[in-house]
């Protein structure tokens, strides 16, 4: 009976251990609107491990949940650039930055002041 117990309390252990694969993390990302919070959120969102993407357009925030063992904050900046948007870190190619719509061309001041409020 105690070997029992004590096999018991080994496996809940070790299985307690095993459940901290979420990460954590966010990023500032470039952009001016709905439109791009979408396009960023499914860009990350489409990245194998992540749980949860939400970009703040107000203050360009991108909060971040995934699963560490599939994928790190690299992987998902890439797929952020790739999608055409810039981070603090690196710009997105001229070619990704030339797919994005009209209205969110976040590099252009005039786009810019017409999303001002």
């Amino acid at each position: 009976m105690k070997k029992l117990i004590i096999i018991a309390l080994m496996l809940i252990g070790t299985l307690s251990f095993g459940q901290n694969k979420n990460a954590k993390a966010s990023l500032e990302v470039d952009g001016v609107c709905g439109m791009c919070k979408a396009r960023i959120e499914k860009a990350c969102l489409n990245t194998k491990g992540v749980k949860f993407a939400d970009w703040n357009i107000d203050t360009h925030e991108l909060k971040l949940i995934f699963d560490a063992r599939k994928t790190d904050v690299e992987t998902i900046e890439k797929q952020v650039l790739a999608a055409g948007h810039d981070t603090k870190a690196f710009k997105a190619t001229d070619e990704a930055y030339a797919s994005v719509h009209a209205c969110c061309k976040y590099r252009d001041d005039e786009v810019i002041d017409d999303h001002k409020d």
